[in-house]
């Protein structure tokens, strides 16, 4: 099989995607297909040489690890008592369940690093809420699905840990560098939240006072009880390996024995609880992996036949320069977003585009980030919005899939605010790595 012949096994993908094939068997099938003719029997040692190296990856090992740990704050119902406690310091704020509803899509995300786990779990908690108050049915599917989304650019998130395995860059790096864009993200939708409900009050009608809050210092024990812990095992976790005290593996192992512990502190440990975490955690390490290795296939065959280096001297001779050939990138990512999962993308554009990004001169992490957004943008982007389909298994039948497509453009926009700012200021991503890790 000639290089040329390679570039088909994009087009078939996408038709096999489009057909219904689940994205990991349409990756391994295609792989199948075009490697049979050009490497006959030796393509399966080279299968089998993928399969070991996705079974045998310290960093992948991390990702089970991190599920677990949000699954466990989730079934324990830990997740539920910090969204209620926020919501009793936001409530009287415009559009105040909604803006908690953001803060504790951030300290989840924090602790999860899933976008799926993310948005239904919160979305669980919050959207009855909402709905009971009268919130615009645009603005809870808006906050739901960017608050959601912010499992892809908020440490540890676990498509990190699969970019941080095949672009070669260290994961401290990248969990240091997605930290101020994500939380100028997260702050962003907030002020919009404010702004917008404050000019339409009746999108978001305020909660009635409590008539005694009582005093001040028993609340704040309140909410030190039930915010202090989970954010202590977040920092913990995440300062462990930005700090290189642990390796991903060793800190998320910690994560998981500290979701056990805190169950056990909140007296919400049972058998019952235990099942249902590693049953969640079961099921989405297997899709997420089997994603992994199907989109390895893909690329070794792709590789394999010539087509890697073709795209790279395309993309070299084309004369777009620097800047024009990170647009193209940049824009095949968020249309890619519409058809395929964030772990195929990345399997497949970040060994084409990095190669590439580092002959130009641009730093690897700060472009990282910038995949990461753009990712994360075309999960909310309609007609083919990842994030909507998780919205609509968990969201009310009054909820239409009008308002959720109205809901998260205003949040679409704030995304390539960020966007504009990372490139026109790329120190809002590297700053902090060259500050804690010297980062150079």
């Amino acid at each position: 099989m000639n290089a040329e012949f390679a570039l088909w096994m994009f087009p078939v993908l996408l038709g096999a995607i489009f057909m219904g094939v689940p994205v990991a068997y349409a990756l391994m099938s295609v792989a199948l297909a075009f490697g049979v003719p050009t490497f006959g029997p030796s393509l399966v040692v080279m299968f089998a040489q993928r399969v070991e190296e996705v079974s045998s990856s310290h960093l992948l090992a991390a990702v089970p690890l991190f599920i677990f740990m949000g699954a466990m704050l989730e079934k324990s119902g830990i997740a539920e008592g910090m969204f209620d406690e926020i919501g009793h310091w936001t409530r009287r704020l415009p559009g105040g369940i909604a803006v908690a509803t953001i803060v504790i899509c951030v300290l989840f995300a924090a602790s999860s690093g899933v976008v799926g786990a993310t948005e239904t779990v919160v979305g669980l908690l919050a959207v009855p809420v909402m709905m009971r108050h009268g919130y615009d049915k645009g603005l809870i599917s808006g906050t739901i699905c960017a608050g959601g989304s912010l499992g892809s650019i908020i440490p540890p998130s676990v498509l990190v840990v699969i970019l941080a395995t095949i672009a070669d860059l260290g994961i401290g790096d990248l969990f240091t560098a997605m930290m101020f864009p994500g939380l100028i993200l997260a702050g962003l939708y907030i002020v919009y939240i404010l702004t917008y409900t404050t000019i339409r009050p009746g999108a978001a009608p305020r909660m009635e006072a409590e008539a005694d809050p009582g005093p001040v210092l028993p609340r704040l024990l309140r909410t030190a009880y039930y915010l202090l812990p989970p954010i202590s095992l977040i920092v913990c976790v995440l300062g462990s390996i930005i700090f290189g005290i642990a390796v991903p593996t060793e800190a998320a192992a910690v994560g998981a024995i500290g979701g056990i512990v805190l169950t056990i502190i909140y007296r919400r440990f049972t058998y019952a609880v235990m099942k249902d975490a590693l049953i969640v955690t079961l099921s989405i390490t297997a899709i997420v992996l089997t994603i992994v290795l199907g989109g390895l296939m893909f690329l070794g065959v792709f590789a394999g036949s010539g087509g890697l280096i073709l795209l790279q001297q395309f993309f070299a001779e084309s004369g777009l320069g620097p800047w024009g050939t990170a647009a193209i990138i940049l824009g095949i990512t968020f249309v890619a977003g519409f058809v395929l999962d964030p772990i195929s993308i990345m399997l497949i554009l970040i060994p084409l585009a990095m190669p590439i990004i580092k002959s130009f001169g641009f730093d690897p992490v700060w472009f990282s980030i910038l995949l990461l957004l753009m990712i994360q943008t075309s999960l909310l982007t309609p007609p083919m919005a990842g994030a909507i389909f998780y919205f609509r298994t968990i969201a009310p039948p009054e909820i239409s899939l009008r308002d959720m497509y109205r809901g998260v453009v205003p949040f679409i926009l704030l995304h390539f605010v960020v966007l504009a700012l990372l490139i026109a200021f790329p120190q809002i991503a590297l700053w902090l790595p060259s500050v804690l890790l010297g980062f150079d």
